[in-house]
Order: C-alpha cells, then structure tokens, then sequence
C-alpha cells in the first residue's frame, strides 16, 4: 500500500478556455479513503483519471508513495480502477471476469483462483463464480468488477462513480459495502461522486471542487461544521444549509425584521455578508418573536420533517427540520431564531468564511 500526493498537477486542455484541473494540491495517506466530490464539470473524474494515467498531467507531478508516476505507463502504476460501467465481458462467468487481468499478468492457474476464490468470499460472490454477468444483479455486477480490482491487490483503488447506475435502496447497501471493504483490505482509495450524501458517509476526508480547484480538504465534520467558503456550505448537507445576504453592525445581523447575534470570531470590518444557517440549527419559538416563516411544503420523514418556506418579512426561502410529531402543514406560519454558535458568516464578495 502506498500514499498518494498531487503537486501542483495541472490538466489544460488543448483550445480550452482555462484548464480543467488548475494546478491540484492534495496529499492521501497510506490506507485512507478520500473522496473527491462537486459538481458535474468541476475536473473531480479528471483527476482521477491523471492519477490513473488515463489522462496527460499538463504540469506538476503526482506520487505514489516515494516513487514519480506522472509519465509511468497506466499499465505500470499498479492500480485498479473501478469505473461507473461496470466494464464486464459478457461472454465470461464471474470467475473468468475477476481473474482475466491476472491470466493477461501469466500468472499461475493455482494463484489465480486461490485470489478469485479469496476476492468472491470477501463480496459475497461465491456462488454466483460460474454465472454470467446477465444473471446477475446491477448491486451484484459492481461487486464483481469491484473483486477484478481486488484480486489485483493494487497499491491504490481509483474508483468513477460507481454508484450511479444503481438505484437508490441498492445505492445505499453498496455504498456501505465499499466502505467496509476498503476498511477490511487497507487499500488506499480515491473515489469520485457528485453525490454529497454518499462523499460524506463514505470518506474518512473529504476534497470539494469546484471549477477544476480544491475548495476545502477535510473530514466529512469539519466541512459540515465550519466550511471554508459558500460553495461548501451550500453544497454539503442535505438540504442544503440556508444563505441570505445581509449586513454586519455590532456583531448583529437582520434578516428581514429579525436581528440575529454572531459570535464574537467574527473577523470583518463591515460591508455585505452572507448568512448561513443549517436546518436543525434553527430553533422554533412562540408567535411575535423571532422570525416568522409561512410554511409551503413539508418533508415528512417520520421522526423529523423538513419545513420549506419563505420568510414573511424579507421574502427568504428558508428550510427548517422540526419533530416529525409537530404537525406543521401548509400555509402554517411559524417562528424561528437561530444561537450565535450556529450562525455561519461569509464575506459575500469573496465567499470566504470571516466567521
């Protein structure tokens, strides 16, 4: 196993307006699960693909542990990829599939199926060794072409999204497959999802991008918890953390009618802010305090609902989780406030995080 570093690896395209990665910073230790997530277009999956050698590093230099591959052959970085399509040959039974890259390698019959048989243990494949990929599910699929990148026994998983044609319950249990396995095997792992539900339960750290650049490198906590600039905020949680602009005075805020106390952190010498709030953060009060929201659509998910509305004064969508026993329905008006610790404060020309 072997950690992996990215130094300034740039990849311009040829004709291109700016590069799809700018010139990447990003160190994984040895065993660690990094997810890379953002929007579609923000160079997450291209990435991956330099480090895979599936791509030209315009500029810089990535590692695998002490060694430079930025020119090594795809073939010679010992890595397995593991991509959105599950890539199966289908005129081949699992078997054959898992241990076709090894039979290419010439390695000893013996070998081979001692890994393949070890591989389909650990994914619960066993049985399904002698069908071929039509008999098989689109969960059980992955995990055969998660078990050809097994048998390898890879320095580094490089893994595209491989979620994504799953539905959403199978989505779930995969997912939390993966992670267990790459637990269980110690493999240093990079993985690539525009999801941030999945980013967030999966990786033990956590890089946004955004427009081919690191946004923010951390745990899944310290994202949620203090991210770095607007675009983390809004893009990790689920919904998505609440954002009005405002102005800043005396360490106070007003939000249509409502005025709201920051933290004494604050770092800002006046001017326009940005106010973020997560859902839970906001606490409900009685009528003719706080802010009040007219209630458009609620969430229901049992123990919790999602209140979505809008601010009565000021005329802000907001988004409220409540107790599931509270009985908000439509057109409901209800008041709001939120503590200074839970008030996250961002400077709106540059979207940076003062506090």
């Amino acid at each position: 196993m072997a950690a992996v570093r990215f130094e300034n690896a740039q990849r311009h395209y040829p004709k291109a307006d700016r590069p799809a990665v700018a010139g990447i910073d990003l160190s994984i230790a040895d065993g660690e699960f990094m997810v890379l997530v953002g929007p579609s277009g923000c160079g997450k999956s291209t990435t991956l693909r330099m480090l895979a050698g599936l791509e030209e590093v315009t500029s810089g230099r990535i590692f695998i542990g002490d060694q430079e591959i930025t020119d090594t052959a795809a073939k010679d970085r010992d890595i397995a990829m593991v991509f959105q399509n599950y890539a199966l040959y289908p005129h081949m039974t699992v078997a054959q599939n898992m241990e076709f890259c090894l039979k290419n390698a010439r390695m000893p019959k013996a070998e081979r199926q001692r890994r393949v048989q070890v591989a389909a243990e650990t994914l619960g494949l066993t049985e399904y060794l002698g069908r071929k990929p039509k008999a098989l599910s689109g969960g059980q699929r992955q995990r055969v072409a998660m078990g050809r990148a097994i048998v390898r026994n890879p320095q580094v998983f490089c893994m595209d999204e491989p979620l994504s044609n799953l539905d959403a319950k199978m989505r779930v249990r995969t997912r939390t497959d993966i992670a267990k396995l790459q637990r269980e095997l110690g493999v240093t792992t990079v993985y690539v999802t525009h999801d941030q539900v999945e980013a967030m339960t999966m990786g033990d750290r956590v890089a946004v991008m955004r427009d081919g650049a690191l946004q923010q490198v951390g745990t899944p906590m310290d994202l949620y918890d203090r991210p770095a600039n607007v675009f983390v905020a809004g893009f990790i949680g689920s919904p998505a953390m609440n954002l009005f602009e405002s102005r800043l005075a005396d360490r106070s805020v007003t939000l249509g009618d409502h005025l709201l106390t920051v933290g004494p952190g604050v770092d800002h010498a006046g001017g326009p802010v940005t106010i973020g709030v997560r859902p839970e953060s906001w606490r409900r009060i009685g009528p003719g305090d706080g802010m009040p929201v007219r209630v458009s659509v609620v969430e229901e998910l049992g123990s919790d609902a999602f209140v979505y509305g809008t601010a009565v004064s000021g005329d802000h969508d907001v988004i409220v989780r409540v107790n599931g026993r509270d009985h908000v329905r439509m057109g409901d008006i209800i008041h709001v406030t939120a503590a200074s610790p839970d008030i996250h404060v961002f400077d709106t020309a540059s979207g940076v995080r003062v506090g």
